[in-house]
């Protein structure tokens, strides 16, 4: 089988099927970065039901555990989407795709700091 042919069985296509193969050095570092994305949403979420086994009457600690949760699980998908879109552009020779889902993730990360906050002083 001809390097070709195994190029167009690689998954997914909308990533593989475009443009030439990129400096593996640039491949791997871009699966790196995915994978801090995976590692970071994997600790949202272990926060989250931690949060919820520690404090598991209390509704203010519930709507933080689920949102931890939750931005654990937009984590993983803006990561896999992230390094969907670098990899394609690696390939095609196209500029690097702007880190807008981290901007989204700081902010929900601010809100979700001003609501432990705010939460701790009245617990007080």
């Amino acid at each position: 089988m001809t390097c070709m042919g195994r190029q167009r069985q690689r998954w997914p296509r909308r990533v593989y099927g475009v443009g030439a193969e990129p400096d593996p050095r640039f491949s791997l570092a871009n699966e790196r970065t995915f994978l801090a994305w995976l590692r970071t949403a994997m600790a949202l979420t272990a926060g989250g039901v931690g949060l919820d086994v520690l404090a598991p009457e209390q509704t203010s600690y519930l709507v933080l555990a689920v949102g931890l949760v939750l931005t654990g699980m937009a984590m993983s998908v803006f990561g896999l989407l992230r390094w969907m879109s670098a990899e394609r552009a690696l390939r095609t020779g196209a500029p690097l795709p702007a880190l807008s889902a981290g901007v989204l993730l700081v902010g929900v990360t601010l809100v979700f700091g001003v609501f432990i906050v705010v939460v701790l002083v009245a617990n007080r």
